[in-house]
């Protein structure tokens, strides 16, 4: 324990019991409200990472996707054939075997199920990664440690997945991946948007979105550290005043325990308000992202070239990005409501439209990724604003949760839609449609400061009603 005299600031003698302190959310307003070009350097490293998941995220469309063949004897076979039912000899693969899981291990008349297996236990290990090890982040390793750990196994997970000898193998691979890829996309939000002030706080998470597409110590009871930081951060060292009561004594002291760290779920569940808000945004984020997810991923059933498929996609997420800065000043709830519904719209046109058109058919999915990117985006942000920050990367942990809970089906469902559009473009808009009515029962949050425990944010809230 530092003395008196050795603290980085001051303590002013003697005390007015009438003198008015700063709360904890004008200190971290203060603190956090200088933004220049050094900051902006770090929140574009910061979410670099991001490049790296997107890449796993999406590797599938190629990797798992159904390739072209052709026939190789017109006496056996023609273009209305079903491969399942003419010999083995009578055609072949448009390309080299090993250009996808499916023509590496012969799967082509494999079920639903085994094909999609490889990108479905993808997401199931971000079920689990997600709730093993994000909640960590708001406990003992914080968001930092857990970032870099998650990247450095995640890559070398993906090197070794080549190496896979048949598709079972492959899928355990693809389970890993997901299980340490999962909590990078929370820290990198949580880390970007606790760095800066409610100024900047929608501007950082765009850039985590462009990188997808190309405050710890408060909340460990640490006060002391964390508001030596914020007068460091600030340039207000000489504003003395801000440090009284603050100083840690053995009384008061955080004592770790190996219970706590897992506590932030304890405490958000605790709480009605909390659980209502809670179970509404997962929903919320299950039809949003099954959307997100699932259309890049179906881009092989739009009948479409699919690099130019996939060079669509991509370039709509970047309007997107701009599009959802635009909405910085508008209100979350409206935002996310309007272009849900328009997805949804999109996504069942898709099946009505069908193949017969194909150039309205793939704008039709074009224009619902669009609208399910924007969704996403702000969606991201409106959970960040909806909970104080002693749980807040347990919360974000918990949508992404959802979210991939509704992905783990999304793989069968596009194989399934190979035959059927109904399975995959039609339920995709059904479900991102009826997800909307939980906008119903939550806040708007558009201008909040955070709070950093859930006293203030329920005393917030019981303020603002």
């Amino acid at each position: 324990m530092a003395t008196i005299e050795e603290l980085p600031f001051s303590i002013p003698q003697p005390f007015s019991k009438d003198k008015v302190f700063p709360s904890t959310d004008d200190m971290m307003e203060k603190g956090l409200g200088r933004f220049g070009w050094l900051e902006f350097v770090q929140c574009i490293l910061v979410s670099f990472a991001m490049f790296f998941d997107a890449q796993q995220a999406f590797i599938a469309i190629y990797t798992d996707d159904y390739p072209t063949w052709h026939c190789t004897n017109s006496t056996m076979c023609n273009s209305d054939s079903n491969i399942c039912n003419i010999p083995k000899s009578s055609w072949s693969w448009d390309g080299p075997s090993h250009k996808t899981v499916i023509s590496q291990w012969n799967l082509e008349c494999a079920s639903s199920f085994l094909t999609g297996l490889p990108q479905s236990s993808f997401f199931i290990g971000c079920l689990f990664g997600s709730f093993l090890l994000a909640t960590l982040a708001d406990t003992s390793l914080g968001r930092k440690n857990t970032l870099v750990m998650s990247c450095l196994s995640m890559s070398i997970v993906s090197i070794l997945v080549v190496f896979s000898p048949n598709i079972w193998i492959y899928a355990a691979f693809k389970f890993v991946i997901g299980f340490m890829r999962s909590s990078i996309g929370t820290c990198v939000l949580v880390l970007l948007t606790e760095k800066v002030s409610t100024e900047w706080r929608f501007t950082v998470g765009i850039v985590e979105y462009l990188c997808f597409t190309f405050g710890w110590l408060l909340m460990q009871g640490r006060r002391q550290e964390a508001m030596a930081m914020l007068t460091g951060v600030s340039s207000l060292e000489n504003d003395n005043d801000l440090t009284v009561g603050l100083i840690e004594t053995p009384e008061n002291k955080p004592k770790a325990s190996v219970f706590q760290l897992y506590s932030s779920i304890a405490e958000l569940f605790g709480r009605g308000w909390a659980l209502k808000r809670m179970v509404a945004v997962m929903v919320l984020g299950i039809g949003t992202g099954m959307v997100y997810f699932g259309m890049p991923l179906a881009v092989g059933n739009l009948g479409f070239d699919i690099y130019l498929a996939v060079v669509f996609s991509g370039l709509m997420e970047i309007p997107s990005c701009v599009a959802t800065y635009f909405l910085e000043n508008r209100q979350r709830k409206p935002s996310i409501l309007v272009f849900s519904i328009a997805s949804g719209v999109c996504c069942i046109m898709c099946v009505v439209v069908g193949s017969e058109i194909q150039e309205i058919r793939v704008g039709l999915a074009m224009a619902s990724f669009f609208s399910a990117c924007i969704a996403y985006n702000v969606l991201l942000i409106y959970i960040i604003e909806l909970f104080p920050t002693s749980v807040r990367n347990t919360t974000t942990s918990l949508v992404r949760q959802a979210i991939v809970f509704g992905n783990v089906f999304t793989p069968f469902l596009i194989s399934a839609g190979r035959k059927n559009d109904i399975y995959s473009y039609g339920v995709f808009g059904v479900v991102v449609m009826l997800s909307c009515f939980t906008l119903l029962v939550l806040p708007e949050t558009r201008g909040l400061a955070l709070c950093d425990t859930m006293d203030q944010q329920e005393k917030k809230d019981n303020m603002s009603v």
